[in-house]
Parts: C-alpha cells; sequence; structure tokens
C-alpha cells in the first residue's frame, strides 16, 4: 500500500474511535460501515450467539438482515473457528472477530470498487479494524440491550441471567497459556460455573458446581465465585480460598446448600499446578494428544461443608500440555434410552480434537456441542468446560495473522 493508504487506513480507526465515544449499542454496525467506505469496502458484523451454533448479522436500519449462518457449515463459521482470514466470493473476505482472544464473530468485507484482494498487507489492515471492532462490541454493550439480544435465539431465564453476569469472557490468553470456557444450556444454566484469572507468573483457574437447580442454585453458585474471587484479591491461596467459599455458603444458607469445584494454580514459568478438589469429578491432564493422568489426589468435602482437613496437590505440566476441568452434567448426560456420554467418549473426543490441532476454544466447543447432541433434547444437567493450555504456540493461535506481534514490534 502507499503513504496515501496509510494515512486513509489511520483517518479510518479515528473516525470509528471518536464516534465510539458516544455511539449506542445500535449505532455500531452503521458507523462502522461508514466509516470503511473510505477505503473502498463496505463491513457486516456478524456476532456469534450464546449457543456458539449460529452467526447473527447486526441489523442495519433500511437494510434486510441477512439470515444467520451455521458455525460448522459456512466460511464465515470457519474463520470464526479457525480464528482465520477466509476469502470468499469475489472481493469479499471473512474476518475473525476478537476481543483478545475472546472469539466475539467475524467481519464480513466487500469491496465498494477495485480493491487489493490479494494484497496481504490490505488482508491485515481488515484484520486489524476487526479487532478494534471486537474491543468496541465489549466496551458498548454494556451500554444496552442491543447487541446482547443479536446474540439470543430465545429467552434467557433470571439463574442465567445472573450467572453470565458474574463470568469472565470465554476465552483469555497471555503469551505462555490459553483459557477456555463454556456453558451449556447457555439460556436455562442454573449452578455452574468458572472463573479464572491471569496475573504476573500464574493462571489461577475455578471451576463450580452447585447443587441443585434454577435460581437457588445460582446464588449459591454465585456466593461460592464471589468468595473465592475476594480472598484471591486479597492474596489469600487456594486453602484461603476454599474456606472463604465455605464461611460464605454456611453464612447465606443455614438450611445447607453445597458447591462442589475444583481451584487450581498453574505457575506459567515453571508449569508447576497446585490443586484442591471440593468433591468434583477429577480433572484430565493431556500431553501430545493423549490423556496422561486423571488427577485423584486432594480431595476434601464439597464447599459449604466445613472441611479442616484440606490439603494442596502438586503436578508438574509440561510445555504444550492440557488440562480439562468438568462438571458432571458432561460425563452424566444420557441419550432417551438412559446411555451415558461417559468419561471415555469425552477423553475420545478431546484426543481426536487435540490431534486435528484444533486450538483450545473451538475444541471445548465441539465438545460442548457434542454434549447436546448426545441428548437429543434439553440437557437434564448444565455442563460446562474449562481448559488451560500451557503452550506459547497456542497463545499464538487464539489471535487472527494479523494481529500477530512483528520484529518490529518486539524491537526496543
Amino acid at each position: 500500500m502507499t503513504e496515501t493508504g496509510e494515512a486513509e487506513w489511520y483517518a479510518v480507526l479515528r473516525k470509528i474511535l471518536n464516534a465510539a465515544h458516544l455511539w449506542q449499542p445500535g449505532d455500531l454496525a452503521e458507523r462502522v460501515d461508514e466509516a470503511l467506505a473510505d477505503v473502498g469496502l463496505s463491513a457486516t458484523v456478524w456476532l456469534i450467539d450464546y449457543e456458539q451454533a449460529a452467526l447473527h448479522a447486526l441489523p442495519r436500519p433500511g437494510r434486510e438482515t441477512p439470515a444467520p449462518l451455521p458455525v460448522d457449515a459456512s466460511l464465515a463459521g470457519r474463520a470464526f473457528a479457525r480464528v482465520a482470514t477466509m476469502p470468499g466470493d469475489g472481493p469479499r473476505w471473512w474476518v475473525p472477530m476478537v476481543d483478545g482472544t475472546d472469539r466475539m464473530g467475524v467481519v464480513e468485507y466487500r469491496a465498494r470498487g477495485p480493491a487489493a484482494a490479494g494484497d496481504e498487507t490490505f488482508v491485515r489492515r481488515c484484520e486489524m479494524v476487526s479487532g478494534l471492532i471486537g474491543h468496541l462490541i465489549n466496551t458498548t454493550s454494556d451500554r444496552g440491550d442491543h447487541l446482547d439480544r443479536v446474540r439470543r435465539s430465545r429467552p434467557m431465564s433470571t439463574a442465567s441471567e445472573l450467572l453470565w453476569q458474574l463470568l469472565p469472557p470465554l476465552t483469555a490468553s497471555c503469551e505462555r497459556a490459553v483459557i477456555s470456557a463454556v456453558l451449556q444450556p447457555c439460556y436455562e444454566v442454573g449452578g455452574d460455573g468458572f472463573d479464572y484469572a491471569l496475573d504476573d507468573d500464574s493462571a489461577y483457574l475455578v471451576i463450580l458446581d452447585a447443587v441443585g437447580k434454577g435460581v437457588p442454585a445460582g446464588v449459591a453458585c454465585a456466593v461460592a465465585l464471589a468468595a473465592i474471587r475476594a480472598s484471591r484479591r486479597a492474596g489469600g491461596g487456594l486453602v484461603e480460598q476454599a474456606r472463604a467459599a465455605d464461611a460464605a455458603l454456611i453464612e447465606q444458607f443455614p438450611e445447607v446448600r453445597f458447591v462442589t469445584g475444583v481451584l487450581a494454580e498453574l505457575r506459567l514459568d515453571t508449569g508447576r499446578l497446585r490443586y484442591v478438589n471440593a468433591g468434583h469429578p477429577r480433572p484430565l491432564l493431556l500431553r501430545s494428544g493423549r490423556l496422561v493422568k486423571e488427577m485423584d489426589a486432594a480431595r476434601r468435602l464439597p464447599l459449604g461443608l466445613d472441611d479442616p482437613d484440606v490439603e494442596v496437590a502438586e503436578e508438574a505440566l509440561e510445555p504444550e500440555d492440557r488440562l480439562l476441568l468438568y462438571t458432571d452434567g458432561v460425563t452424566e448426560a444420557r441419550t432417551p434410552e438412559g446411555d451415558q456420554f461417559g468419561r471415555d467418549r469425552l477423553v475420545d473426543l478431546v484426543e481426536r480434537n487435540a490431534a486435528a490441532g484444533l486450538p483450545a476454544p473451538e475444541t471445548l466447543r465441539r465438545l460442548s456441542h457434542a454434549v447436546l447432541d448426545h441428548q437429543g433434547g434439553p440437557p437434564d444437567d448444565d455442563a460446562t468446560l474449562l481448559m488451560v493450555q500451557w503452550s506459547s504456540a497456542a497463545a499464538r493461535s487464539a489471535v487472527p495473522e494479523g494481529a500477530q506481534p512483528t520484529e518490529e514490534d518486539e524491537s526496543p
């Protein structure tokens, strides 16, 4: 591209950012499209739905909104799944849209006139704009309900509404690891939840499953999650975090309501993993795409049942290892005839997806859909999966190519 081209792209970014200070969520699609007209493009923004099954176009005033595109049977879906730009028919591109490494959807670019369809620099700049849009979607969503309504195919239960507001993004990465989670059924989840934090040289992981269903289970999960976060942010270790959850649940629920869970800390510099298991399914450790260990140490009573004999177990991870945490709604999911999904089926699918080189977020998306398909109807229990991959290569694969750091970016 020429120097003039550089100036035009800079002007596009400036126009979008300046407008974003005051726009409402419903303004985003039109304002982005207007700004990109200056570089000969039109753009349609597609958001992933809560099910992570289809991409939904943001509506535009005076225009017919396209039908949703299935993730598993479209170029747009392939761009989303692989976090990679996909060329379409004619002067058209499907570009992944992330906030950090959390997959928000894709942006469909079309050339209004002659465009440098084969120009790598041109495509990389489209990826840069898509990254900006992803960030702005996240910051704009809290101003209104418009963007969230686009992502929903049906109403959400009160318990689900509560929990989704408390959860972190489904995916987060740093230079040495990727953490990803998925939660089903997304519109009627009750007692499942997860949390994580990437700070300094450590990754902190939490997965929870509150007994019961509906709002009482959702509130119990929320109380445990808040207590663990408060303890962690005050400098408490795994034992202190678990005991904080015990105390909070005992205080709030005199009738006794407990929550199973795993609390873990992974040192990103050494791979040392420390964990506590409070009555929860055993975490799975995968190496070179194969299950090498079911981690069965450091077991205590569920959170909310005071257990003075808390121990912390340790495990040594190797680079590229994947650690999978899950709730019993995954393995205990049944067909109408009563056939359980089971641990062996779960392990087999994880191993096959790892062998195919799929990133952690896409692996979990496919696993969750396999659980739903196995049941063939509404699930009886929440099914949550949380995976961390200790890998610099995995972290880079979660970022669109145009957002990869270059030697120039890394030079002092």
